[in-house]
């Protein structure tokens, strides 16, 4: 049984126009937390509304999921923004969902980056501080969600800063280096795909075991939620196991 409470977070409204990605129909049941595309590196007006229908549909909070502005790379590239671009482009996105949340009735519970940004933002003090403000600006009281490392002192002292609450995140379906990061997508077993393994490592991070890191150490992460991938028939019968493993008993827990 797990020892830590872990709230499941996915991301979510991906798709764009004609195009589909993910199955957010049948990931929605079974997460506590949706991550919604703010159209710079996925989605447009049209399915951030109907995603948030969505969530509302299952009793899902919400959170804005932004990125740089890359919808050709699907924002998994650097770009070489400043610090003062970093903040405009997040807080322009937070206000786009905000204004589609509002005409919904819902309100935006959180913020977590996505793509390169998100990993920029774990790596590049400048950045993580830049996104902070934005967070700080739009609204103080909203958690930043960032990534559960093996060292998280940079992380929390620039937070403390901005007097902004993180969530930190783990990921059940990626596999970390010796530092607590995520192993590139370029490398070879970055991204797990049996769903043995990743219902075993999001078991594990609940109870805070050890997981192995790529260079062979023990790793212990202390996460507040789980990020979940629902973007085919296997991942999603992995969410729902990962559900019932963790022992709660749908949306919103």
């Amino acid at each position: 049984m797990p020892q830590r409470p872990l709230l499941l977070n996915a991301d979510m409204g991906e798709s764009f126009g004609p195009w589909a990605m993910g199955m957010d129909h049948d990931v929605m049941p079974h997460v506590d937390l949706a991550n919604i595309a703010c159209g710079f590196h996925a989605s447009d007006p049209d399915v951030i509304r109907k995603t948030l229908r969505l969530a509302a549909r299952h009793g899902v909070r919400v959170g804005a999921h932004p990125g740089y502005p890359d919808m050709v790379g699907f924002g998994r590239r650097s770009l070489a923004c400043s610090p003062e671009e970093v903040e405009n482009l997040v807080l322009y996105q937070l206000g786009a969902l905000y204004g589609l949340c509002r005409a919904e009735g819902l309100a935006v519970s959180y913020i977590k980056p996505h793509g390169a940004l998100y990993n920029d933002m774990a790596r590049q003090p400048e950045t993580m501080r830049a996104v902070l403000k934005a967070v700080r600006a739009f609204d103080p009281a909203l958690p930043l969600m960032t990534l559960a490392t093996r060292d998280t002192t940079t992380a929390r002292e620039l937070a403390a800063e901005q007097d902004v609450t993180l969530w930190f995140e783990a990921f059940a379906d990626r596999a970390y280096d010796g530092d607590g990061r995520l192993v590139s997508r370029r490398e070879p077993g970055a991204v797990h795909h049996d769903a043995e393994v990743i219902v075993d490592q999001a078991v594990r991070i609940a109870g805070g075991q050890a997981l192995t890191a790529s260079d062979g150490s023990p790793l212990i992460l202390a996460a507040d939620t789980l990020c979940v991938h629902g973007d085919n028939p296997e991942s999603i019968a992995a969410v729902k196991a990962i559900r019932q493993a963790l022992g709660a008993s749908g949306a919103g827990a």
